[in-house]
């Protein structure tokens, strides 16, 4: 195993492949020796699980893993070998699937999760859109978000998640908990805030659980009161920024009369099919804790 220090997330972006079409990959083989598997049995046993992973999904595992044999030089002859080429997601399953005790794998999860959600329409699209396709494209985003939000929370020292998550909306909301802000919109018992909210209402949270992730992500020791804290801030902190710039708070944005999951219902087509097509994972919940 290679020193950690030796280690940053560009690795990763060094052994990055460009095909003939502009479309990046990893070659397995490389990504096998920067996660530190030096034989190729056991690496090889991870990307089956990933390939798993990715059929329950419903992705095409033909498209993430495309297999190829490619000829190597061994001692005086060659022989030919099997490699794969990967997508981002594919990338992002191999490393969820690998040993967490390696310190690499650590740092591939944190990145192939963060480019993973990378993919994002730019301004000029974004403002083509109608409400309703906004609303869909903000809330993929918070539920993306979250996940990662709460894994790195978990690694922080976090244990109590309603406590952890109302601290975010009680600095966004001026002390209103999820619990609150349900009664506010009047939805009905256990209906989900966030499919009820605008799409400036949904910025302004995806705002805070981005920002919540970066500041955990340099959160030296586990401490669910430190983690904590650091979320009411940044809700705090957006607040005061909305403040200043006199926009609307938050809790004075108007309730959709649809949730998103009546506009998903009526719509055959939806903008959110279209972006996990583009972005792949279609993560099942890790946690037993309900995202609000």
């Amino acid at each position: 195993m290679n020193s950690i220090e030796k280690y940053t997330e560009k690795i990763f972006d060094q052994i990055k492949c460009i095909d003939e079409n502009g479309n990046e990959y990893w070659e397995a083989r490389e990504l096998q020796k920067v996660l530190g598997y030096k034989e190729w049995r056991l690496f090889s046993a991870i990307i089956e699980k990933a390939q798993v992973s990715c059929a329950q999904s419903n992705n095409n595992i033909n498209y993430n893993f495309g297999v190829y044999s490619k000829i190597v030089k061994t001692g005086v002859s060659n022989k030919p070998i099997i490699d794969y080429k990967l997508s981002r997601y594919a990338c992002y399953l191999i490393v969820q699937n690998a040993n967490p005790r390696y310190k690499e794998v650590a740092l591939g999860q944190t990145y192939f999760a963060i480019q993973t959600r990378k993919m994002e329409l730019n301004e000029a699209e974004y403002d083509k859109l109608t409400e309703d396709e906004k609303r869909l494209y903000r809330r993929k985003q918070t539920k993306d978000g979250n996940r990662i939000l709460y894994k790195i929370a978990v690694k922080k020292g976090v244990k109590n998640f309603d406590k952890f998550t109302n601290a975010g909306y009680k600095g966004l909301y001026n002390g209103e908990t999820a619990d609150d802000i349900a009664k506010r919109k009047g939805l009905r018992y256990r209906e989900n805030i966030l499919d009820n909210m605008g799409s400036a209402e949904l910025g302004a949270n995806v705002f805070r659980i981005t920002q919540t992730e970066a500041l955990l992500e340099k959160q030296q020791k586990p401490s669910e009161k430190k983690a904590t804290n650091t979320h009411y801030i940044v809700g705090k902190t957006i607040r005061k920024a909305i403040e200043k710039l006199d926009g609307i708070m938050p809790e004075d944005l108007p309730t959709p009369k649809k949730s998103i999951k009546e506009i998903e219902k009526s719509k055959k087509i939806s903008l959110r099919e279209r972006i996990d097509n583009y972005e792949g994972p279609n993560l099942a919940k890790e946690f037993s804790w309900e995202e609000h």
